[in-house]
């Protein structure tokens, strides 16, 4: 079955620091990661295509990761991000699409779960970016906290031209195993119908050594709510390293999505994520 990795990062330390890897419980993660790290893993798991994330709120990283694309046959999408709140966004998103390698810009993102106000995306400085971003022809992918949902579901109305992506189905709390409020609010918004969301980052919400029973009532919620036609699988590598290895990943995925037929499933692995980033 072909595979697309809807999710994954690299980073190099030499070129500038992760500020966000802080403490010893995530050591595993305070190192440098190519996509030369990724790419026998990848091959194993049968991953032909992937997408690579941004991970810190910086200009120059998005040219970076487009100059990566270009050079290295496994990326095939690149998320980027962009000051959303900028009265230069459209100027700085078409910069970046008739830059080099704009080919492979697929969406932009922003952390918006390190934002202290739970309505930033409500912020009608922020819905303008929003818009600038549908009208360059890009997604715009959602890493967000559980409490942040509602605004997200208030923008996706707000913004009806623009596709948004939910990473790591919005980080439920896997660990507790306590699904409302979180499934409430995600199928508020996936009754948004431009809306998608990513199968990916539940290792790391889990509680370490976790076994797939503890992961399937959240991934019955996501998928009962947004089908398959608009879930997609990510790796959320090397960030998954913290509990687990790529392999483990997939296996898990596989083991949550064995009951859909095989079209849904190929679905899930592959075809969402070609037809939402335009692969």
């Amino acid at each position: 079955m072909n595979v697309i990795d809807a999710h994954h990062h690299v980073w190099d330390l030499s070129v500038r620091d992760q500020d966000w890897i802080h403490g010893s419980e995530m050591d595993v993660l305070r190192r440098s990661f190519s996509m030369a790290d990724l790419r026998p893993e990848a091959e194993r798991a049968g991953v032909t295509r992937s997408v690579l994330v941004q991970t810190v709120t910086v200009r120059d990283e998005t040219p970076e990761m487009l100059a990566l694309a270009v050079s290295d046959p496994l990326v095939c999408g690149v998320v980027g991000w962009v000051d959303l709140t900028a009265e230069s966004i459209a100027d700085d998103l078409a910069a970046l699409v008739s830059g080099p390698g704009g080919r492979y810009l697929s969406g932009m993102r922003h952390q918006v779960q390190s934002e202290p106000d739970p309505d930033w995306l409500r912020r009608p400085d922020v819905l303008r970016g929003l818009r600038a971003v549908a009208a360059a022809s890009l997604c715009y992918d959602l890493v967000i906290r559980p409490h942040q949902l509602p605004s997200a579901s208030y923008a996706a109305a707000a913004v009806p031209e623009l596709f948004f992506i939910l990473d790591h189905a919005g980080k439920p709390p896997i660990a507790n195993g306590e699904l409302e409020p979180w499934a409430g609010s995600l199928r508020e918004l996936a009754a948004h119908p431009n809306t998608a969301c990513k199968l990916s980052g539940l290792v790391t919400e889990a509680v370490p050594g976790a076994r797939s029973a503890a992961f399937r009532p959240f991934a019955d919620v996501i998928l009962s709510a947004f089908g398959a036609e608009r879930v997609m699988f990510g790796s959320d590598w090397p960030v998954c390293l913290l509990v687990s290895d790529y392999p483990s990943v997939v296996a898990l995925t596989q083991t949550l999505v064995a009951d859909l037929s095989e079209a849904e499933q190929a679905a899930v692995f592959a075809g969402t994520a070609a037809r939402v980033y335009g692969i």
